[in-house]
């Protein structure tokens, strides 16, 4: 299963929805998908959408999934790490109304560089990225290595 996450921004993320099922009528996406949309509304036949559920039930979600594709988010990216899994991470853009900055690029381009995901500066990669992934071997993803880099994400984003 692919499990799509769009956090709990009161905005939409759209062009990512369209671009996956894009993917999944190419067929560069053949598993189950299913997606949480947060305040997204989308309706699609090719994908399972629920809004919002509770932090203990998405981990369990997380857990079965063999590929996580998320906004740019430091809890939804940190969640999957935590578990082991392989990530393709996708930023809002302040361009498109989806967020109020470009903050989630920087925290895609941290998480890419040292290796523990494969980030994608706009929507219409996922396919390359979805090859990409095929033969992605994600660095372990410690915590405590990485607790300073999330701190000054953290920070950063509690400054906007």
């Amino acid at each position: 299963m692919v499990l799509v996450l769009l956090g709990t921004q009161n905005n939409n993320f759209h062009r990512l929805l369209d671009e996956v099922e894009k993917n999944i009528e190419k067929g560069n996406i053949t598993e189950e998908v299913v997606v949480q949309a947060g305040f997204t509304k989308y309706n699609s036949d090719k994908m399972k959408i629920f809004d919002l559920t509770t932090k203990e039930h998405l981990r369990e979600i997380v857990k079965k999934a063999s590929l996580i594709i998320t906004h740019a988010g430091v809890g939804s990216i940190e969640m999957s790490l935590e578990e082991g899994k392989k990530v393709i991470a996708v930023p809002r853009k302040k361009k498109y109304g989806e967020h109020v900055n470009d903050h989630q690029k920087e925290i895609e381009e941290k998480f890419n560089a040292k290796g523990l995901l494969i980030g994608i500066d706009d929507v219409s990669q996922l396919g390359m990225a979805l090859n990409k992934v095929k033969n992605f071997t994600p660095k372990k993803y410690e915590k405590n290595e990485n607790y300073q880099m999330i701190n000054i994400i953290r920070t950063f984003i509690d400054k906007v």
